[in-house]
């Protein structure tokens, strides 16, 4: 498909996943609405409604009955999504491990929102982090248009690798602004997707099969060494289905990272979804007055790209990490730490330090962006600095 040929929308990021839903069509949706991504599978309800779509909509009570209904859905050989966002995927959380544990491949189209305590509705990723470690594959996008063509290409890794994947925007930053997205043809995506052929189903009389038993010392350990290895392996899979999607369809969509103006750049920034947008600019401010900074963005946190990390930061002398989240242990933010980890085995480690921001929606202005780089630009040159700063906040 031409640049030419692809179709211009103005959607938000919500009503972007939604519409990639409809083109999906999946056979089960079960939901529960929260903000800010109650829109998501409110407009889905909708199509469902008018017929635009096969699929079985089940409205439940919790987000906790969500994820056990699409376990269940999935188990029995169906194609299954979702939507959530903080509170309530904090809610699924038990059921996010055994979603993962039992190979289901359910896509969640997640809004990242800020956890409670105080109640907030707006942008941070500590909702995210807090299931970082569920087993879930997790790819966090800069814009809407990211958004739609990742919610399809998640589709097809899921149900390649056997394990589910959440795709994530920025709530109201994306979810609820207006920008073109570049659709496909419905054939188009439900060819790529193709048909699900699951590992098992719990509907198969003539297979009958024991699913999430009883598993104590005997065997629990090789079992879970079973789901470890497919979370390795599926960092080949997420490259060969967006490398081939992009093949296909002439886009340019990154595999794990994005890098920008890093050839020769001496110091660097990483940072993830919509804040990265900010930082390019910035870079390019301060690029025009000849300062060497570059951007990475991380896309794919789970499984993470350690490898990339430390290859495209070799030869830089500090890196600045930007976390929307923090771990509350005085060490600084969950993204921070990984990469830190990363780089550990390099013979000259590049110094290093954390910037935490936007917390509970909080703007994130260029006037941050520049002095997040000019920060790192003096751990650079040497400066002493405490390698975690809260930027943005009120003192």
């Amino acid at each position: 498909m031409t640049e030419k040929e692809r179709t211009k929308m103005a959607l938000t990021g919500n009503e972007a996943f939604a519409y990639a839903m409809k083109q999906i069509n999946p056979d089960v949706v079960a939901a529960y609405p929260i903000t800010p991504a109650t829109e998501i599978v409110q407009i889905f309800a909708k199509y469902v409604s008018d017929g635009e779509v096969d699929t079985e909509f089940v409205a439940v009570e919790s987000e906790h009955s969500a994820m056990s209904a699409c376990i269940g859905a999935s188990a029995s050989g169906a194609r299954v999504i979702t939507g959530t966002s903080s509170q309530g995927l904090a809610l699924m959380h038990e059921m996010l491990y055994i979603a993962s544990a039992l190979r289901l491949p359910i896509v969640l189209a997640e809004v990242n929102r800020a956890l409670s305590a105080p109640i907030n509705i707006h942008c941070d990723h500590s909702d995210t982090m807090g299931s970082r470690d569920a087993g879930w594959i997790q790819i966090y996008c800069e814009n809407a248009n990211e958004g739609y063509h990742t919610l399809i290409q998640a589709v097809r890794i899921a149900e390649t690798v056997n394990l589910p994947v959440m795709a994530t925007l920025d709530g109201f930053i994306i979810s609820h602004e207006m920008e073109v997205v570049e659709s496909l043809d419905t054939q188009e995506v439900r060819e790529f997707i193709g048909k699900r052929k699951p590992l098992y189903s719990v509907l198969d009389v003539e297979k009958p099969i024991m699913v999430g038993p009883l598993d104590l010392t005997d065997y629990y350990f090789e079992h879970k060494r079973q789901q470890i290895e497919a979370m390795k392996k599926s960092k080949a899979v997420i490259k060969e289905v967006i490398e081939e999607y992009n093949t296909k369809f002439g886009f340019d969509f990154p595999v794990f990272i994005e890098t920008y103006r890093m050839e020769d750049a001496e110091y660097a920034i990483l940072a993830m979804s919509s804040a990265a947008g900010t930082m390019k600019e910035a870079v390019d401010i301060r690029r025009s007055i000849g300062e060497k900074v570059g951007l990475v963005r991380l896309k794919v946190f789970r499984p993470f790209p350690f490898e990339l990390l430390t290859e495209v930061f070799k030869n830089v002398k500090a890196i600045g990490v930007m976390d929307r989240s923090d771990s509350v242990n005085s060490m600084g933010g969950p993204v921070f730490n990984e990469v830190r980890s990363s780089l550990y085995e390099l013979e000259t480690r590049p110094r290093i330090m954390n910037f935490v921001f936007g917390l509970g929606g909080r703007d994130f202005p260029m006037e941050d962006a520049l002095h997040i780089i000019d920060r790192v630009k003096e751990l650079k040159d040497g400066k002493k600095l405490d390698f975690v700063e809260y930027v943005g906040v009120r003192e």
